[in-house]
């Protein structure tokens, strides 16, 4: 294209570097180009194959040679320059890096700066709206964004991969399984130098950048580590114009030896081991994985043959260097936020759950749409997700905001059809994007719920790391904005070999054979297009395929809060048991006017003075009551005469500690519909039609009104005479204490559950 095509844009960034951007028109076939550069250099690649109004449009992007790389192991930070721009630039992220709280261990040369985040003090207090600001590499990220922040560009920012570890930084668990010291949780490349088609608007740009940074750049507090030279005497103003932008050649793809695969029956093994899980409580749903293995000894072929094979919403190629690579065409989204920082950005998910084959028609499409749609056990699996993914989301956005804006969404795919919701909410004016990503590691589609409990499941029972699986790909612009996918029917491929993770979203009534079939079934696809791909064939048709690893989410609509405040001036304590749906529980009491603050069990009890609460809400959780020493606490809470609202694992603990006894399902009931009987009381008078109402069920506790002692049973599951009745509501209303067994802040309760958080707000207060 003629140079004088480019326009050219001019903006400074808070540490006063100054950015010349050029944007100029170019042929989309430079981007095949591109790809076969990445084989070999530092890049990477993403695209859109999937065009559904609302959720996701075609496009195509991509880059090469980036001038600086940021990777992480474990809590160890370090930018690297990979060309002489990259140096100019340096000194920008080492003054970033100094202002991280704490870091040590700095080193800085002319190529590199790195430090140590320190972990956070285990006996410091936080709650848990302030959990995704604890200290962690996330927080190093942050000052390089902010140093670099500029609502002028889309484009710019960090492409690459998080890795699944990284979670373990955000909620703490206890490893099992050995990790190579070497490996990294995560890869971010600056590109100076970026492609972009837009296959709506039938553009293709290509937008170069240049930097000038000031003299004082990396002078001020980069004196931690006290041996930089950088240190010592201010530098001169530097600019990469006319630098060239290219970096080493990375190591070549040399096939070896592909290592077996998992031994059969061995996955059966791990879904007989999370029945029992299911059956105690301690699980709702669970998605442990396995490796398969191939052979690629050219990931750039293998991407182009992934995408024209099967076209995703998020397809990408990243050569991360030191011999890594990832490939993939991830149907799902993890974390979208859009809109000016501080302003209530937005913030989406896509969670999918629900699989079916593609029939061989549109008749037999539209038959299969409605086998998977008329699913009991498709919905509940999706309804469970979802609530998990508004939980997420009310830890960091608006009371109220968070909304489903589609629910059950059919999305067509080559060979598969999904069942997907599409999920938004508002951040809060004090977080970022970054708070946004924390707050869903890792998506429920991939771990299981409740999040923490799965997560120690999964660390207990693989057999090798997850390192790249289950985490996400995706960008972090520099104007505040994030768009990443989850990291799902992927290949990681190091020494010319694939690594294929896949799993199963197992429940209690999970079959151990045919769960472990399911993993090879959705192995296919890519294994297939890696042996087409060594093979050099035309393409051929899977005879079987099967959807992500373990994807599901739900939710539905939420009735609007009422005009009037009934929490308003009040202070609410939420106890948090661990538990996956606790933050929209929240964001329930919230809506109606009350400051809430979210602890982890296990405090000291001066706390409630310290805090002086209007009203305790005991969260629901995995497990059982004694796990979290739960009679204890109302021990102080009876002390101190505090109003208490239970739900699920709450009442049950309420249940035990009067004297009462608790009895364990023939079945669990995980994120199934039940409905609610009222027989009394002043907690849920007057709720539903006719002294009824359908609620969401996730248990496998309960009580019968025989055994409950010194609390009055005002509501019960409707069932039929004959049928032993299960404890659905409590009551002490002289001590204020109310308790209900199902969810309310579930979108099966839509119907009711903002109604009775807010009654209990009034009895509290009464």
């Amino acid at each position: 294209m003629n140079p004088s095509d480019a326009q050219t844009t001019t903006y400074r960034t808070p540490s006063g570097v100054t950015v010349h951007r050029s944007a100029t028109p170019c042929d989309p076939e430079i981007l095949t180009e591109l790809v076969s550069s990445v084989e070999y250099r530092r890049g990477g690649v993403l695209s859109s194959g999937m065009e559904y109004p609302g959720r996701y449009d075609r496009w195509h992007l991509g880059y090469v040679d980036p001038c600086l790389e940021i990777s992480t192991r474990g809590r160890r930070v370090t930018a690297t320059a990979l060309n002489a721009r990259g140096r100019v630039l340096l000194p920008v992220l080492a003054q970033a890096l100094d202002t991280v709280p704490g870091a040590s261990e700095r080193e800085q040369d002319a190529d590199r700066v790195a430090v140590t985040v320190p972990e956070p003090d285990p006996d410091a207090f936080f709650t848990e709206e302030e959990r995704s600001r604890r200290p962690s590499v996330f927080t190093a990220l942050r000052a390089v964004v902010a140093a670099l922040r500029s609502p002028e560009d889309a484009n710019l920012g960090l492409y690459g991969a998080f890795g699944y570890d990284l979670a373990f930084q955000f909620e703490p668990v206890e490893r099992h399984i050995d990790r190579d010291p070497t490996d990294r949780d995560l890869v971010l490349h600056l590109p100076d130098a970026i492609v972009v088609r837009d296959r709506k608007r039938e553009t293709c740009v290509r937008y170069t950048y240049e930097f000038t940074v000031p003299g004082d750049a990396g002078t001020e507090g980069g004196g931690a580590g006290g041996d930089s030279a950088s240190c010592e005497r201010a530098r001169p103003e530097a600019t990469t114009e006319g630098l060239p932008r290219e970096t080493e050649l990375t190591p070549p793809v040399v096939a070896t030896e592909v290592p077996p695969g998992p031994r059969p029956g061995s996955y059966a093994q791990v879904v007989a081991e999370a029945k029992k899980k299911f059956r105690r409580g301690d699980l709702f749903e669970v998605v442990p994985g396995h490796r398969t293995y191939a052979r690629c000894s050219s990931p750039a072929r293998f991407y182009e043959l992934l995408r024209d094979r099967n076209p995703a919403p998020y397809e990408f190629f990243f050569n991360l260097g030191e011999g890594e690579y990832l490939v993939g065409a991830s149907p799902e989204m993890f974390v979208r936020v859009s809109g000016e920082p501080g302003t209530g950005q937005r913030v989406e998910t896509c969670p999918i759950s629900g699989t079916i084959r593609r029939g061989e028609d549109a008749l037999g499409d539209a038959e299969n749409i409605q086998e998977l749609l008329s699913s009991v056990k498709e919905k509940s699996e999706l309804t469970m997700c979802t609530d998990v993914d508004r939980n997420d989301k009310s830890r960091v956005c608006e009371p109220g905001s968070v909304k489903v804006i589609g629910r059950r969404q059919i999305e067509m795919y080559s060979r598969l059809i999904h069942t997907v919701d599409h999920i938004e909410g508002t951040l809060r004016r004090d977080f970022d994007a970054l708070d946004a990503f924390l707050t869903h590691m890792w998506a429920v589609t991939v771990t299981g719920a409740p999040k923490t409990w799965a997560m120690r499941f999964i660390e207990q029972h693989e057999t090798s790391p997850r390192r790249w699986y289950g985490g996400a790909v995706g960008v972090i612009n520099f104007d505040g904005s994030m768009n990443t996918g989850l990291t799902l029917r992927t290949a990681h491929i190091r020494d010319g070999v694939a690594a294929v993770r896949v799993g199963a979203t197992l429940l209690y009534d999970s079959d151990p054979e045919a769960e472990e079939k399911e993993t090879f079934l959705k192995a296919r696809a890519l294994l297939e297009t890696l042996a087409l791909g060594e093979e050099a064939l035309a393409a051929q048709e899977s005879a079987d395929t099967a959807g992500p690893a373990a994807e599901e989410a739900a939710t539905g609509t939420e009735s609007a809060a009422p005009a009037e405040q009934p929490g308003s001036g009040m202070r609410v304590l939420l106890v948090d048991h661990e538990d996956s749906f606790v933050n929209t529980l929240a964001d329930y009491v919230r809506r109606h006017g009350a400051e809430v603050t979210t602890v982890r069990y296990g405090f000291d009890p001066s706390l409630l003075d310290r805090l002086a609460p209007d009203l305790v809400v005991l969260s629901p959780g995995p497990g059982l009551p004694v796990d979290f020493a739960m009679s204890d606490l109302l021990d102080a809470l009876s002390a101190r005469g505090l109003p208490v609202f239970g739900v699920c694992l709450g009442l049950q603990g309420m249940v035990e500690h009067a004297g009462g006894a608790l009895r364990t399902l023939d079945e669990p009931v995980h994120g199934k519909p039940g409905r609610v009987r009222v027989r009394g009381g002043r907690l849920l008078s007057g709720m539903g039609e006719e002294g009824a109402f359908p609620a969401a069920r996730y248990h496998s506790t309960y009580s019968t009104p025989d055994l409950v002692k010194n609390f009055e049973v005002t509501a019960v599951l409707d069932r039929e005479p004959a049928e032993e009745p299960v404890v659905m509501a409590i009551e002490d209303p002289a001590a204020r204490w109310y308790a209900v067994q199902f969810h309310p802040e579930s979108i099966l309760t839509a119907g009711v559950g903002e109604g009775i958080v807010a009654r209990v707000l009034r009895l509290a207060r009464s």
